[in-house]
């Protein structure tokens, strides 16, 4: 393994998932990142306070409003799809309940919101192109 997929398997470690901004519209990232996640078998949880669940593939995935609302978020990792100023509430969020490790998808940060996910958290992963 190579020093740059260390974060990788890190976050993927997890025994838990959850995709904050799972989308209940197909063309979006958020609903694609989520159908992802549970077509590879993992245990996701969407999180979007405006959708009762998210359908993927016939299978209807109830979402929870928050991450306050996961059971176990001590053991869970996050991919966040949301714009910087609702990506640092998250993070804020995510924090103050041991979350461990995030993932920042394009668009979803900038300097600040960066700089706070990797001063708060084990494993971030961030990639270029992400500024929101």
């Amino acid at each position: 393994m190579s020093a740059s997929d260390a974060p990788l398997r890190a976050f993927f470690q997890a025994p838990k998932f959850a995709v904050v901004g799972a989308s209940t519209n197909t063309e979006k990232f958020g609903f694609k990142v989520f159908r992802w996640y549970v077509t590879h078998g993992l245990d996701a949880t969407p999180i979007n306070p405006g959708a009762k669940a998210i359908e993927v593939n016939g299978t209807s995935y109830p979402t929870v409003a928050s991450l306050s609302d996961l059971e176990g978020p001590e053991e869970t990792s996050v991919s966040l799809i949301t714009p910087p100023h609702v990506t640092l509430k998250a993070l804020e969020e995510a924090k103050g309940l041991g979350i461990q490790s995030v993932f920042l998808q394009p668009g979803t940060f900038n300097d600040d919101v960066l700089a706070y996910a990797r001063e708060n958290f084990k494993t971030v992963l961030a990639g270029d192109g992400g500024w929101g």
